[in-house]
């Protein structure tokens, strides 16, 4: 009996010992913090911007119908590549090919009967000058008539001229007068008659140049009856077939799309870029763009246009068009313009880009999620003697509560076991570091996880180092 009580005593003794060495210990590592930790280093850092979108290309046209119709014919299928001018594409043609017809006859009637006023305009101006040539000649005869007249005036004045010879002188002298005064009259008329001729000349003319104009008009109308293509490009979207009737477009509805002709020489990656990164992004920025389709491959690119106008998120539509935009995410339009796109890129592909905003090289750096926001006032140690009754009883300086509750950003600094609240200031943001401004030097050791602890770890509280990787959970 004696051997038993001394084995349940030392037992016992040893049990009492455990419990004593384990709540040492326990009440020793009472309010000791475990937290992860790295280091501040220095290294080369970029700032990207990562949004996605859509593969577009820099220019391209929607062709819709000018008229409604039928399609009568499709000169090309999608994917063909075309030059400008090209025929595409034929509506039902069959009455504005009837009306162009018929312009073009009346045109025809409108020239035949200005070559017959202008005929009739050349006759009259050789019956003028015939007459005027008969004037002339019938003036020389009466310069002859005088001559005799007057040589028989004064024959018969010294009785060496018979009065009927005298007479007849006189006589042929005055019909001579009589006919020039005729003929003058005539061409005066010829003249007039010349006149009209011209006047329906020029009528003739001016119906030409509306014929031709209403010509003119009819064959535009005509041509807008055939697609052609307004530049160089491809066929990225047929919709309609041959057959189908197409409608143009009015004010309140849209018109049919025949087809859509891309300039696929420059193509570029249209993303969206949210509100809160558009600020650091500017013209000319180089950019890596990824596309889905085409993987593990990386393209280059620069951002060749940003957009003014904020796009809201849920609806795509511009943020200045609705009354609730202030409410909701935004959105801007950034294009990147592809430097070697690769031959198999198609229209409408989606796309990732990362544009490149900022770079610095060997910047002092530390991981984003050791930095984080302290009051003032906790920051602040209690004084010695001081209670909190005591400064609940002090009436609060208002000046005083505001520098209180002032934020300060910074990281904490595991130093001689205890972590120590540092302000830094911080430049551009990397994919996963910080640079630090100031406020630490490379090889400082900073508390970085866990993000629980982070948020709640008190200035000057005790810590535990412990970086080793968790252990993932297993399911049996």
């Amino acid at each position: 009996m004696k051997t038993k009580w001394k084995v349940i005593i030392t037992l016992a003794a040893l049990l009492v010992a455990v419990i004593g060495v384990y709540a040492s210990t326990v009440y020793s590592k009472r309010g000791v913090v475990t937290v992860q930790t790295g280091q501040v280093t220095r290294g080369d850092l970029a700032a990207i911007v990562t949004s996605s979108g859509e593969i577009k290309p820099r220019n391209y046209i929607n062709i819709g119908a000018n008229f409604g119709g039928i399609i009568t014919e499709i000169l090309v299928k999608e994917g063909d590549h075309v030059r400008k001018g090209q025929l595409l594409a034929r509506l039902e043609n069959t009455q504005p090919t009837a009306d162009v017809a018929a312009q073009e006859a009346g045109v025809n009637s409108s020239l035949a009967d200005l070559t017959a006023q202008e005929a009739g305009l050349k006759v009259a101006d050789e019956n003028i000058r015939t007459m005027q040539a008969s004037l002339e000649h019938d003036k020389a005869d009466l310069d002859r008539m005088k001559a005799d007249y007057d040589r028989a005036q004064d024959l018969f004045n010294e009785k060496l001229l018979a009065r009927q010879d005298f007479e007849l002188k006189k006589f042929t002298y005055e019909a001579q007068k009589a006919q020039i005064a005729e003929s003058e009259t005539r061409i005066l008329q010829a003249r007039a008659t010349r006149e009209q001729n011209a006047a329906q000349v020029a009528s003739a003319q001016t119906k030409i140049a509306q014929a031709r104009a209403n010509l003119s008009r009819f064959a535009d109308v005509l041509r807008k009856f055939d697609t052609s293509a307004p530049l160089d490009g491809v066929v990225t979207n047929l919709p309609v077939r041959v057959g189908e009737s197409v409608v143009p477009g009015i004010q309140n509805s849209e018109g049919s799309v025949i087809m859509t002709i891309a300039d696929m020489s420059v193509i570029t990656a249209e993303v969206k870029v949210d509100e809160t990164d558009i600020v650091s992004v500017h013209l000319g920025q180089p950019a890596d763009i990824t596309i889905d389709a085409i993987p593990n491959k990386t393209f280059k690119g620069h951002v060749s246009e940003i957009g003014d106008t904020a796009i809201l998120r849920s609806t795509g539509l511009a943020a200045s068009q609705s009354a609730i935009s202030s409410q909701e995410a935004k959105d801007f339009k950034v294009v990147i313009a592809m430097d070697n796109p690769p031959d198999e890129i198609r229209p409408g592909l989606s796309c990732t880009a990362k544009v490149t905003t900022a770079t610095r090289s060997n910047a002092v750096t530390i991981p984003i999620q050791a930095l984080t926001i302290r009051q003032r006032g906790d920051l602040e140690q209690p004084k010695p003697g001081s209670t909190s009754t005591a400064q609940a009883a002090t009436k609060p300086d208002p000046a005083a509560e505001k520098a209180r509750k002032e934020e300060i950003q910074g990281v904490f600094v595991v130093n001689a076991g205890k972590a120590e609240f540092r302000k830094v200031e911080t430049g551009i943001t990397g994919a996963t570091d910080i640079e630090v401004l100031n406020g630490l030097k490379p090889g400082d050791q900073i508390v970085t996880g866990s993000y629980q602890v982070i948020r709640t770890i008190k200035n000057g509280a005790l810590v535990k180092v412990d970086n080793k990787a968790p252990v993932a959970a297993t399911t049996s």
